[in-house]
């Protein structure tokens, strides 16, 4: 891929918004379902999001194989048909596993790879952690936004930082642990033309207020709608309407538990008319019990 290391691409008019992370489909015995996005896509587009991600924890990319991702990356690209930015989401365990993936994709037109630390047990010290997001970019020339998620991995505000003045193509960071400070002290301490986005989703209104440039997380994938009015609310000063929203929003929040998450996501999907999917074993899906407390917390989120 053709490519100038000295720049750093400016994408702030792209990135920035609602951006969903698409939640895979797989069938009960945990295969792939081809060919089968595009209701989910319609559902995004038409909700007003800003993009989409494919690849990322809602969508479950930490289980795909190799062959996998290029199945799922083809059949989100193209139920995305151009209609709104395209994100391929990277969650490996090596540089060179991060350059194959990418360069499996050459046509496409990606907007930018959302890419975690390595997850693995082995933590990889500051220079090296550097130097792993600035050979992705040097042999893809695709822009990166670092995915801050990883429990064991975490980066620093400061390291964070670094990284973004550091390698050029690193445009942006989606911070994703329950912090407001550090997406405040991301938010000051940023430089132009980085972006600054957030997985946190109990905190999408005072992290709109802030000021974030946009948000990929659960609830925009399950709920794209009501998250685009949150966010137009807080750009237009309704804020007691705003913060309305965000208590539904947080009361369904409260109802899902992390540990089966992408399966509560495509549950709320199914509650909106789109086929039900299952999540990849040993995860499962919600049982009896907590699709009826999801379809009581739901409701006064898609009145709001």
């Amino acid at each position: 891929m053709s490519h100038d290391i000295r720049l750093k691409p400016d994408l702030r008019h792209v990135l920035h918004g609602v951006i969903p992370p698409i939640a895979l489909p797989f069938d009960a015995q945990g295969a792939l379902v081809r060919h089968a996005l595009r209701p989910q896509l319609d559902l995004i587009v038409q909700a007003g999001a800003n993009g989409v991600v494919a690849g990322g924890s809602t969508g479950e990319g930490h289980t795909l194989s190799d062959a996998e991702f290029i199945d799922a990356m083809t059949d989100a690209y193209e139920a995305t048909d151009g209609r709104i930015p395209f994100l391929a989401g990277l969650i490996v365990n090596s540089t060179i596993q991060a350059i194959r993936r990418t360069r499996a994709l050459e046509g496409m037109k990606l907007t930018a790879l959302q890419v975690t630390p390595v997850h693995y047990l082995f933590k990889p010290d500051d220079k090296a952690t550097i130097e792993h997001f600035r050979t992705i970019w040097e042999e893809t020339g695709v822009p990166i936004i670092i995915y801050n998620v990883i429990p064991w991995n975490y980066l620093s505000v400061d390291l964070m930082l670094r990284i973004m003045d550091e390698v050029p193509g690193v445009i942006g960071m989606k911070q994703s642990s329950g912090d407001l400070k550090s997406l405040s002290d991301l938010l000051l301490n940023h430089k132009a033309p980085n972006v600054v986005l957030s997985g946190i989703d109990a905190l999408l209104y005072p992290g709109f207020a802030l000021g974030m440039h946009g948000a990929i997380s659960a609830l925009t994938s399950a709920v794209p709608g009501p998250v685009v009015k949150l966010q137009g609310m807080v750009r237009e000063g309704r804020h007691d309407e705003a913060r309305a929203l965000h208590f539904h929003l947080n009361r369904l929040w409260n109802t899902l538990p992390h540990e089966i998450l992408p399966g509560c996501v495509k549950y709320i999907q199914h509650l909106q008319g789109l086929p039900l999917y299952h999540p990849r074993a040993p995860m499962v899906g919600p049982d009896a019990a907590l699709r009826a407390r999801i379809a009581d917390a739901l409701a006064p989120v898609l009145a709001a």
